[in-house]
């Protein structure tokens, strides 16, 4: 009998800020994004990539991609067990190097599926036992005093922000939070991290603003100097009061043992990472060299956010609001409730098409 294929379709989509995003690396007002769909006996699998303009994947890079893991698609057994999509996606891997987005999105659509198809929740799979608390941070780009009274009003449902500095008026930046949030006072307790995006090129400014963050209440502080800049991020860490958090200079898992010492953590993201299977070898190789985790997104959709969601309690932090920052999110799935991260009880990764 012939073997009930696999169909796979992917659509360009453009995601849209409800403000200008503003950080270190510029602004804008959208992001484009791929969403797959894997259908089967009535079933669909949906994935996400993710593509901000300073990854070198486009949508055109994703669909070729597609195209090119179709006859590998095809070998793979329609009622796959999760042992045969790893070795799927371990020859997809040797096939195809790169395209880490584009796989993490197919690798998604065929977990979503397998959950479906077996009536099993992707929560049960990756967290067996009982899940702690994990909260999530709400990002605020770089903006002036009305849009971050908006922003800071319109993210109740968050306690935890996280600020974006470039090396600009940053301190400015920070009085201003807290003073617009000690104004808007209510029953949550507002605390605070920052991302610098690589914005600081001197280390003794940045050992400076450190040491003024710490004072001022910041927990954690996300990239302050530029990938390159790894023994001024050493001297950095090894003398910071908060921890120092990895992400541009942490792409994949081949990173980490370089980046050991030179940070107290890393930022893992499924769009840089290739996927939920490498993103957890990534989170035990850190724990085995002693790092922290922080579990992020791109501006994504509440489809990739949700699938990044589910390892989230295996993180120290998570940073998961990008269904919080867009306008038109074609999908319902992760929740974020008093701050708290709630992931769907529904088979596969829960998320559903508006």
């Amino acid at each position: 009998m012939e073997q009930n294929i696999l169909n796979i379709s992917y659509h360009p989509f453009e995601l849209l800020f409800r403000y200008p995003f503003r950080i270190a690396h510029g602004e804008r007002t959208f992001t484009p994004v791929v969403f797959v769909e894997i259908a089967h006996n009535g079933l669909l699998g949906y994935g996400e990539a993710a593509l901000p303009p300073y990854l070198a994947e486009t949508t055109k890079t994703v669909g070729s991609f597609l195209e090119s893991s179709k006859p590998l698609l095809k070998k793979l057994n329609d009622n796959f067990s999760l042992e045969e999509l790893e070795l799927f996606l371990i020859n997809l891997n040797e096939a195809f190097p790169g395209n880490k987005s584009a796989k993490a999105a197919l690798e998604m659509a065929l977990l979503d599926l397998w959950g479906k198809k077996n009536n099993l929740s992707l929560k049960k799979i990756f967290n067996p036992h009982s899940l702690p608390d994990v909260f999530s941070t709400f990002t605020i780009g770089i903006c002036g005093p009305e849009e971050m009274k908006l922003k800071i009003s319109g993210a109740n449902e968050f306690s935890i922000f996280k600020i974006k500095l470039n090396g600009i008026s940053d301190k400015k930046n920070i009085e201003l939070f807290l003073n617009i949030s000690e104004r808007m006072k209510s029953n949550r307790k507002v605390s605070f991290c920052v991302d610098v995006n690589q914005g600081w090129k001197d280390k003794f400014l940045a050992m400076d603003m450190v040491h003024w963050l710490s004072e001022k209440g910041a927990f954690l502080i996300e990239q302050p100097l530029p990938v390159k800049m790894l023994d001024e991020s050493a001297y950095l860490t090894e003398r910071s009061p908060i921890p120092v958090i990895a992400d541009e200079s942490v792409q994949g898992l081949e990173d980490i043992e370089k980046v050991k010492g030179a940070f107290s953590g890393i930022n893992i993201k499924l769009m840089k990472t290739g996927g939920l299977y490498i993103a957890k070898k990534m989170i035990s190789r850190a724990r085995e060299l002693e790092m922290k985790i922080l579990i992020g997104c791109m501006s994504e959709s509440s489809c990739g956010v949700t699938a990044a969601a589910h390892l989230s309690p295996l993180a120290d932090w998570a940073d998961l609001d990008g269904p919080y920052l867009i306008k038109n999110d074609p999908f319902e799935g992760v929740k974020i409730k008093d701050g708290k991260i709630w992931l769907p009880d529904e088979p596969g990764m829960g998320v559903k098409k508006n």
